[in-house]
C-alpha cells in the first residue's frame, strides 16, 4: 500500500489559488482513476479535480470554503501500489542508523495483500448501508447533486424524469439546475389541473411572499469581478453603425455548404471575431493590459468570447492566437468553445490568457450595449442585433433610399490608457473590414 498526495493542479497562467466548494468524496470512499474528488472555484471558472490514482480517500486536507494555492496537497489517497523496496530499505537503514532501536517502540506488522483484499470486500458490503443512494433508478448521484436534491425537496418521481447528461447518463449539477429553472412552470400546470379552487387561491396568495435566493459561487465571483472592474477602469464608450448586408447575403450563400461539409453551423460570430483580430493587429495598443503604472503590450491576440450559460451566469472562453486562424478554423473553435461552455466542460486553460473580449448582445434582441471591461484588459466590443433599416444609398446616378441590414457595435474602453481617438479608430477599422467584405470569398 502507498499514499498518494492529490494536489491542486495548475489552472492557467493567471490563476494562483482556488476555493474548495464541495467535497464529492468522503473519507473512506473508494475512488476510481480520473474520478472527480472535489469541486473548486476560481475567479474565472468552476471545475472538478480528478484523482490520478485509484484508491481510498483517507484524509481531506482542507474544508469547504478554504482557499488553496496551486500545488498544495488537498487530499491523501491510499492506493494498492507497492512502494519501491529499494527506497523503503534505504529509509529503514537511515532510521536504524540515526535512531537506535528502542524496546519501548511498538512494531506494527504490515498486512498482506490478501488481508487488504478481505478488508476491502468487507467495506464494499457495508458501504451501501452507510450511505444508500437516494434513488437507484436515477443511477449514481454525486454528493453535490444529493445535497441539491435534498435541499430542494425533489421527489423520486421528479428525479426519475430528469435526463442525465453526464457519463453513463449520470445526472449532473447542470441537469438539476436546469430542472429547477423549469420547475415552476410544471408546478403551475399541475396546480391548474389538480388542485381544488379554494386551495389553489391560497397557494396563489402565498406565491406573493418574497423569496430569498442565495447567489451561486460563480455568481458571487462574477459580481465581484464586475464591481472591481468599474472601480478600476475609467469606462467610456464609442458607438458606430455597420452595414452588414453584403456579409448577410454572402453567409446565406455559403453556410449550407459549410454545414454539409463540416457538420457544424456557420454563424456570424467567427466573421465578427476575425474582423476584431484584424483591427487588433492594426491597433496593437488596444491589445494591452495595465499593471499599476505599467502598460503591458501583448504579443499574442487571444480573444475572449462572452458566452451565456443556462443558469444565467456568463463565462468567457478564449480563442487563442485568433489572428492566426482562417475562417474555417475560427468557426470550429467558436463552436467548440461555445458547446463546451454550455455543457460545463471547459478546462481552466480554456478561459485563461485573454487579451481582448467580444460579446454579442444582439442574440438577445438588444440593438446595442455598454459592456464592462474584463480586467486586466482595456477594451470590450459588443455586437448589436442585425436589423433591416431604411438607408441613403449613394450611387453615380444620385442618392436613393433602400433597405439595408445594419447593426450597431459598441466599444467600451479604459480611458486611463486609451483615448477617444484610439477607441473610435479601432471600431472604425472593424466597421470597414466588415463593410468591405469580399462577396466572392470561398470557405
Amino acid at each position: 500500500m502507498s499514499r498518494f498526495e492529490l494536489k491542486l493542479p495548475k489552472m492557467g497562467e493567471s490563476v494562483a489559488e482556488a476555493t474548495i466548494t464541495t467535497w464529492l468524496k468522503e473519507v473512506g470512499d473508494e475512488i476510481q482513476f480520473d474520478e472527480a474528488v472535489v469541486e473548486i472555484a476560481t475567479d474565472k471558472v468552476d471545475s472538478e479535480v480528478p484523482s490520478e490514482k485509484k484508491g481510498v480517500l483517507v484524509e481531506k486536507c482542507f474544508n469547504v470554503d478554504d482557499v488553496v494555492e496551486v500545488g498544495q496537497t488537498i487530499a491523501i489517497i491510499e492506493t494498492d501500489e507497492i512502494e519501491d523496496p529499494v527506497v523503503k530499505d534505504s529509509i529503514v537503514d537511515d532510521n536504524e542508523t540515526n535512531n537506535p532501536k528502542d524496546d519501548n517502540i511498538y512494531e506494527t506488522e504490515i498486512p498482506s495483500l490478501e488481508t487488504v483484499s478481505e478488508i476491502e470486500d468487507s467495506l464494499n458490503e457495508i458501504m451501501p448501508e452507510i450511505e444508500p443512494e437516494i434513488n437507484s433508478e436515477a443511477g449514481f448521484l454525486s454528493p453535490l447533486v444529493k445535497n441539491i436534491v435534498k435541499k430542494e425537496n425533489i421527489s423520486k418521481d421528479e428525479l426519475s424524469n430528469i435526463k442525465g447528461s453526464g457519463k453513463n447518463n449520470r445526472i449532473t449539477k447542470t441537469d438539476i439546475l436546469n430542472f429547477l429553472s423549469n420547475r415552476n412552470v410544471v408546478v403551475q400546470k399541475s396546480l391548474d389541473s389538480k388542485i381544488d379552487p379554494p386551495t389553489y387561491e391560497k397557494l396563489k396568495i402565498s406565491d406573493f411572499s418574497d423569496e430569498v435566493i442565495e447567489m451561486t459561487k460563480m455568481g458571487k465571483l462574477i459580481s465581484n469581478h464586475m464591481t472591481e472592474s468599474v472601480k478600476t477602469s475609467a469606462h467610456v464608450q464609442s458607438f458606430i453603425e455597420v452595414d452588414v448586408t453584403n456579409i448577410d447575403n454572402w453567409r446565406s450563400r455559403v453556410k449550407s455548404g459549410f454545414e454539409t461539409r463540416e457538420g457544424q453551423k456557420f454563424t456570424f460570430t467567427p466573421i465578427f471575431i476575425e474582423a476584431v483580430a484584424v483591427a487588433l493587429r492594426q491597433y496593437p495598443m488596444m491589445n494591452i493590459s495595465v499593471n499599476n503604472d505599467k502598460i503591458i503590450l501583448k504579443k499574442k491576440i487571444n480573444i475572449g468570447m462572452a458566452t451565456a450559460l443556462s443558469d444565467g451566469n456568463l463565462i468567457v472562453p478564449v480563442i487563442k492566437n485568433a489572428d492566426q486562424l482562417n475562417l474555417v478554423g475560427m468557426a470550429k473553435t467558436v463552436n467548440d468553445l461555445a458547446s463546451r461552455a454550455r455543457n460545463n466542460s471547459l478546462k481552466p486553460d480554456d478561459i485563461a490568457g485573454g487579451t481582448y473580449t467580444v460579446t454579442n448582445v444582439g442574440v438577445f434582441g438588444s440593438i446595442m450595449g455598454t459592456p464592462i471591461i474584463n480586467q486586466p484588459q482595456v477594451g470590450i466590443l459588443a455586437f448589436g442585433a442585425i436589423r433591416k433599416m431604411p438607408s441613403v444609398i449613394e450611387t453615380d446616378e444620385g442618392d436613393y433610399i433602400g433597405i439595408r441590414k445594419k447593426m450597431i457595435i459598441s466599444h467600451s474602453y479604459d480611458h486611463r490608457v486609451v483615448n477617444g481617438a484610439l477607441g473610435s479608430k479601432f471600431i472604425k477599422a472593424v466597421k470597414e473590414y466588415l463593410e468591405n467584405w469580399n462577396s466572392n470569398r470561398e470557405i
